[in-house]
């Protein structure tokens, strides 16, 4: 490694609060769940590790530990260490990017309603979403899977619909609750997905580090008046997430 190619080790260490052994476990890891070590191959010895990562001989050692815990790899007693495994693939949460799909997708969740402390916020709109609704219900929610969160949702539904069926709302998804509502007839809807960082109250929600990775959707939905009768904005767990889009078919129809 020379001079160079170092300081941009160094800077990225530096970039991360995350401890030095856990970040070089999760360059192993990646390269186990990518092929280039596959099972029964043995990796680099801790001396190679050691120069290719600049850290100290405990740090590698503990970065093994850890794949050693996870079922990764196994030490050899005066041979190396050997990969005994590939990760799991816990990117199981689809994200639907097509309105039929989406509905699909949630029509059997029952959301977690969670206490609104103070006032409400504003739906987060802009000029061409259409016209805001004279006034919106809000809720918060969690979803969640074998009793772990992994997704947390902030959504405003226009207050006169969501008036005349109060229970459907509170205990599907509001989404879900609009699509098969005949007196609300959809005219758009549109969704767009940024990667981001959990704040405080989505790391708390989620039980996740504070600015660890996510993905968040801002989905809004606007009737045949032009009104905007659904705003939502739903963080999910970024180590959950994948994206399947169909590059030929989406977004035709």
């Amino acid at each position: 490694m020379n001079k160079k190619q170092a300081q941009r080790l160094a800077d990225t260490y530096e970039r991360s609060r995350t401890p030095l052994y856990v970040q070089v476990a999760d360059v192993l890891r990646g390269r186990i769940q990518e092929g280039r070590w596959q099972a029964g191959d043995k990796i680099s010895t801790l001396e190679e590790l050691e120069k290719e990562f600049e850290v100290a001989r405990v740090t590698v050692r503990q970065a093994i530990m850890l794949l050693q815990r996870e079922g990764l790899v196994q030490r050899r007693q005066g041979k190396g260490t050997f990969v005994t495994g590939a990760p799991p693939d816990n990117r199981w949460l689809k994200l639907a990017t097509e309105w039929n799909s989406l509905i699909e997708s949630i029509k059997d969740n029952i959301p977690h309603v969670l206490p609104q402390e103070g006032a409400p916020p504003k739906p987060r709109l802009v000029v061409d979403d259409g016209m805001p609704a004279t006034n919106y219900a809000y809720m918060k929610s969690l979803q969640t899977r074998e009793g772990e969160p992994y997704a947390f949702a902030r959504v405003h539904v226009d207050q006169a619909i969501f008036d005349r069926a109060p229970k459907s709302f509170l205990n599907r998804t509001a989404l879900s609750v609009l699509a098969t509502r005949q007196d609300v007839h959809i005219a758009r809807a549109h969704q767009t997905f940024v990667i981001g960082a959990a704040d405080m109250e989505t790391a708390q929600a989620l039980g996740l580090a504070l600015n660890a990775p996510t993905a968040e959707a801002h989905c809004v939905v606007v009737d045949e008046r032009g009104v905007v009768v659904y705003v939502a904005d739903i963080t999910y767990r970024g180590d959950c997430v994948r994206f399947d889009i169909d590059l030929l078919h989406a977004g035709t129809g």
